[in-house]
C-alpha cells in the first residue's frame, strides 16, 4: 500500500478489509483476468479512491501477497508449536492448510500464492520476489522445527533438516494443487498422511 498519506479528509474505509476483500477477486480470477471494475465492486471503492489509496492494480496484488503470506507464517508458526511431537506438528500443518486450500464458493481455490503468484512471477520481477522469499520463509520455519525435531531424537542424528523442511513444504504445494484440481478431501488426506509419515517414519 502507498506508504505516503495524502492531506484531507481520512479514509472511510479500513485499508486491511479492502486488501482482503480484494485478495478474494484475485484469487477467484487471477491477477491479470481481475479487472479494476471487479476489484471495485468488491471493494466498494470506485477507481480512483482505489488508485490514491493503493496505486495500480499490481501495487493492490502486492498488498494481498503480502497479507497472505503474512497470515500463513502465523498459522504455520501455531502449527509447528514445539510442545507437540513432531508428527503431530506436521499434521496440524497439513489440516490447516487443507481449510485454506479447500475453501472455496465456486470450487476449492488451493493456495493463493501458488494459485496465482507461480502464473504472475515470470512476467512480473516484483511478484517473483514475494513468491520466493514466501516460499523460503515458510521453509525456514518449519526447518528450525526439524532441527529441534533432530536434537531431541525424533529424527535420525543423520537427518538433513533442509532438505526435510522442502520436502514437508512439498508436500503442502502438492495438496495446494490437487485441492484446485478437484482432489477430494479425502484422496487430500491420505497424501497429507503419507508426507507425515515420508518424513517421520511409519508408527
Amino acid at each position: 500500500m502507498k506508504s505516503e498519506k495524502k492531506q484531507g479528509r481520512p479514509r472511510a474505509f479500513d485499508a486491511r478489509t479492502v486488501i482482503g476483500q480484494a485478495r478474494e477477486v484475485f484469487w477467484d480470477r487471477g491477477f491479470s483476468a481481475a479487472s479494476l471494475d471487479t476489484l471495485s465492486a468488491a471493494t466498494k471503492l470506485n477507481r480512483p479512491s482505489l488508485y490514491g489509496a493503493f496505486g495500480d492494480k499490481e501495487e493492490l496484488y502486492l498488498d494481498a501477497l503480502e497479507g497472505y503470506r503474512e497470515e500463513s507464517l502465523d498459522v504455520l508458526s501455531e502449527a509447528l508449536d514445539p510442545a507437540l511431537p513432531l508428527r503431530e506438528n506436521l499434521a496440524r500443518v497439513y489440516d490447516r492448510a487443507l481449510a485454506i486450500y479447500l475453501h472455496g464458493e465456486t470450487a476449492a481455490r488451493g493456495c493463493f500464492l501458488i494459485s496465482t503468484a507461480t502464473a504472475e512471477a515470470i512476467q512480473h520481477a516484483r511478484v517473483r520476489e514475494v513468491l520466493g522469499r514466501s516460499l523460503n520463509d515458510f521453509d525456514d520455519a518449519i526447518k528450525e522445527r526439524m532441527e529441534l525435531a533432530v536434537k531431541r531424537g525424533e529424527l535420525p542424528a543423520d537427518a538433513d533438516p533442509a532438505t526435510l523442511a522442502r520436502l514437508a513444504s512439498a508436500v503442502m504445494h502438492s495438496l495446494a494443487v490437487r485441492a484446485r484440481a478437484g482432489d477430494t478431501r479425502e484422496t487430500l488426506e491420505a497424501l497429507a498422511h503419507s508426507g507425515v509419515d515420508l518424513i517421520c517414519g511409519r508408527k
